[in-house]
């Protein structure tokens, strides 16, 4: 099987791939503050802490049969790290050592969240740097090895100020540590289609170079660019199966607290936000100079909310110079049990993440309801109106840029990789 992704060079690949790291990243810089209105720093911390124990543990496993590098020892925890959504490079700049097969260090050179809580007071930063990574890195290490653990040599709150790096820790694995218990909600989790989903995964290398998987000695200094084009196609997949699963365990946490009619109300909101930020992210970065139909249909195509092609069916066909058709077949995401999905209400509130989306090509666009053709589920039609009044941003987008994701720019940091 062959999707979109096949079609990039192994350097747009690895460009692709950072903006999805930082997108799966900055869900909770939509969700929290909504969950935040009218409640506690607290439960908004609590919810943080539950989504990310119910989710890295499955994507990191996945990570690792993916790529090839599950070795129960510290360089595997690393590696983990260093393909995460909860660490997406540069903008999280993780910098990372080695010891032996049973200790290691990390350490944030950057830390791009530190710089969006630290304004907000040293109550939300003692929050983010102790209450909620406590739990949620042993969460990450123990899916490698039970007897992991992350412990800090220092952290924020920054003394002296502006200090760096911005925090340090050590990884340990010992026999004798106390194994972690899985949080209640992982399991839920694993139990939703998104979970087990399989990819596609080209036959070969569509370009030469690059390693094929990551099973070889941990690089401290990994980048995307070290990866084959084959490798990258998949590492992708997986980075959009990160996303979607942070966000069921996101939902569930919510939905546990709060019931499922808040949990619904949220979700579109988010999806409105998020999907509307990243978008505009990706038109410099496909490369979008012309705001026409082949260009929306390129940033549909390309956006990592409609990824990976095994679990978002997503068809894309340009009508004409100002008309894009796109539809939803059946699918895993339109299977789950629940509605704890990006999709879960399209036809409804979730049709404005749809115009946020197609907005960052040209304001004047929009997405109307058309008739299903054949076995599709939902179908749209996105339309560049030139006598329309351009579009206002959504007020949900606003949440995403109040972090300094929303503008980061990258800059990479070697070619990619010859051997």
């Amino acid at each position: 099987m062959t999707t979109e992704l096949d079609d990039l060079s192994r350097a747009q690949l690895a460009v692709l791939g950072r903006e999805w790291l930082l997108h799966g990243h900055l869900q909770d810089r939509v969700g929290m503050p909504l969950v935040h209105t009218g409640r506690t720093r607290e439960e908004m911390q609590q919810i943080a802490i539950e989504e990310w124990m119910a989710a890295s543990p499955v994507y990191s496993r996945r990570t690792q049969r993916a790529l090839r590098f599950g070795n129960g020892d510290v360089p595997t925890i690393l590696k983990n790290i260093q393909l995460d959504i909860g660490a997406p490079h540069h903008f999280m700049d993780f910098r990372c050592r080695v010891d032996d097969a049973d200790h290691g260090e990390f350490w944030l050179a950057h830390c791009g969240a530190l710089l969006d809580v630290e304004p907000m007071g040293e109550d939300y930063v003692h929050g983010m740097c102790h209450a909620i990574e406590d739990p949620t890195f042993d969460a990450t290490a123990v899916a490698t090895n039970a007897r992991a653990q992350v412990r800090p040599l220092h952290r924020p709150p920054r003394i002296p100020a502006g200090r760096e790096p911005h925090c340090h820790w050590t990884v340990t694995i010992d026999p004798d540590n106390p194994a972690v218990e899985a949080h209640p909600y992982l399991a839920v989790v694993e139990r939703s289609k998104i979970a087990t989903v399989p990819i596609a995964e080209p036959a070969s290398s569509a370009e030469a170079g690059g390693w094929d998987d990551y099973s070889g000695d941990f690089d401290p200094d990994f980048e995307l660019e070290d990866l084959s084009h084959r490798a990258l196609v998949i590492a992708l997949q997986e980075i959009a199966v990160q996303s979607h699963l942070l966000l069921r365990a996101f939902a569930v946490a919510v939905s546990e607290r709060y019931g499922e009619e808040t949990t619904l109300a949220l979700l579109p909101q988010i999806f409105t936000g998020l999907a509307g930020m990243t978008a505009q992210r990706l038109v410099p970065v496909l490369e979008i100079d012309r705001p026409d139909g082949a260009a929306i249909a390129r940033l549909l195509r390309l956006h990592p909310m409609f990824w990976p092609r095994t679990y978002v069916d997503l068809r894309v066909e340009v009508v004409d110079d100002m008309r894009v058709r796109f539809a939803l077949g059946p699918c895993p995401v339109l299977e789950e049990a629940d509605g704890f999905t990006w999709f879960s209400q399209l036809g409804g509130a979730g049709d404005r993440a749809l115009d946020a989306i197609v907005q960052a090509v040209d304001r004047r666009a929009a997405c109307r309801p058309v008739a299903t053709n054949g076995d599709e589920r939902f179908a749209y039609e996105a339309v560049i109106d030139p006598a329309a009044t351009p579009a206002t941003e959504a007020p949900e987008i606003a949440l995403a840029k109040i972090s300094g994701g929303a503008t980061f720019v990258f800059t990479p940091r070697r070619p990619v990789r010859v051997g």
